[in-house]
């Protein structure tokens, strides 16, 4: 049975209903007052009224100007990796034709969705990183207009590495603009800007809010809480490595959990005591350290089969396997974001530049869905195309199935493709 070494201290509260009426409330202005409500809620809420809310080209070429080529270097490899693996996985996506019966052809095509509004945060950390994940992804799928949005950093606009991903993945338009209001933006369009079919990308709450209340007038990816990891360890893990990966992902923010299981109470012990070394030199251990005091937990199980039955319980976002035997453990878990195999796959990989995309599920999300790739902004339509000798083989089954149900039209119309004197039976 397993146990606790430490347990979270916090839990998951109950949706904000302060929340949830300011995300309706910002929503609903923008939606009947358009731009005006816009510039309302940009300046009161982030101080930032621009005479346009679109970057122009001048102003990505200024910023990538001010970006030191080193870091232009790195975040080309970051791209090329990120594109390299969309295309392979869309290339696994193949349209089918087939003749199922006589008569009968049944099909599938994969089409892009037509326009993605990418959301980049920049509270806290300005996700560089999330501009690759959600503009060069969907334009590997198709996607014809890409629209990416942050919020301004300071006076001068987005930060300016981060504009200058968003312009060199590909980004057909740029709006500066954070929050509600800018998911409100990218539904309902602004300045010469139509709306758009789908919104990509975590932020807070907030954020996490006008997703769930837009969903259905757009397209979302997924709901996104805080962020989680969750590491698999066994008698072969380097405990300070372990404790450097547990709090490498908690200082995303203080509600973010870290979680330990293994099957090793030594092990336990040790990167307990590790995360308490860490934290006296950690560069976040603020964020961090709280993260861990409230969020952290060491599970030790008797089981490596125990451990995989509490890690997909959990079903983290982020899940490293530091143990023996990997290819047992890739095979039996199946109830996570992403997995991570092998001591030197530290979930930052994943995160920055290894070509695997970074937006996952969370809140056990991983139970019903994966992250974000290619194929979400693909749709998946079927065709049917029908000769008479095809009618004749299902017509008289969706009659008499038609029929059952009560529904006479539908009887009807299959009826007339056999027998246009007599649609409604002899």
């Amino acid at each position: 049975m397993a146990e606790y070494v430490k347990r979270a201290t916090a839990s998951h509260a109950a949706p904000n209903p302060q929340v949830t009426e300011t995300v309706s409330t910002i929503l609903g202005e923008i939606e009947h007052d358009g731009l005006p409500a816009i510039r309302r809620w940009s300046d009161r809420l982030d101080g930032w009224n621009p005479e346009q809310f679109t970057v122009t080209a001048d102003d990505a070429a200024r910023a990538g100007d001010s970006v030191a080529d080193e870091l232009k270097e790195h975040l080309a490899f970051a791209r090329e990796q990120v594109e390299h693996f969309a295309r392979l996985q869309r290339a696994t996506l193949t349209d089918l034709e087939v003749e199922t019966l006589p008569g009968v052809t049944l099909g599938h095509r994969h089409l892009p969705i037509d326009a993605v509004g990418s959301y980049s945060p920049g509270g806290r950390y300005p996700l560089i990183a999330s501009s690759i994940m959600t503009v060069t992804v969907p334009k590997v799928a198709g996607v014809e207009r890409v629209i990416a949005v942050a919020p301004p950093r300071d006076s001068n606009g987005i930060y300016a590495p981060q504009l200058y991903t968003m312009h060199t993945a590909g980004a057909d338009h740029i709006l500066c603009l954070g929050g509600v209001q800018a998911l409100a933006a990218l539904a309902f369009g602004i300045e010469d800007l139509d709306g758009v079919d789908m919104i990509v990308g975590a932020g807070n709450a907030y954020v996490a809010e006008a997703k769930r209340q837009l969903f259905g007038r757009v397209g979302i990816d997924l709901l996104a809480g805080p962020t989680e990891v969750a590491i698999i360890a066994d008698e072969t893990a380097d405990a300070s490595l372990v404790a450097a990966d547990l709090l490498g992902q908690a200082e995303h923010g203080p509600t973010s959990p870290a979680i330990l299981i293994t099957t090793d109470r030594g092990l336990a012990e040790q990167v307990s005591v590790a995360v308490d070394e860490w934290l006296i030199t950690w560069p976040t251990a603020e964020v961090a350290g709280e993260a861990w005091r409230d969020w952290g937990e060491i599970i030790v199980c008797g089981t490596r089969e125990e451990v995989a039955e509490v890690s997909d319980q959990f079903a983290p976002e982020h899940l490293e396997v530091q143990a023996a035997d990997l290819e047992w453990w890739h095979d039996r878990l199946s109830n996570y974001g992403s997995l991570f195999l092998g001591r030197e796959s530290t979930v930052a990989y994943g995160d920055k530049a290894i070509g695997v995309n970074h937006v996952l599920p969370t809140g056990r999300a991983a139970r019903y869905t994966g992250g974000l790739w290619v194929g979400k902004f693909l749709k998946t339509v079927t065709f049917q195309n029908v000769t008479p000798e095809g009618s004749r083989a299902v017509a008289p089954a969706v009659a008499a199935i038609s029929d059952a149900e009560g529904m006479a039209g539908h009887a009807a119309t299959a009826r007339l493709r056999l027998d246009p004197a007599h649609p409604f039976g002899s």
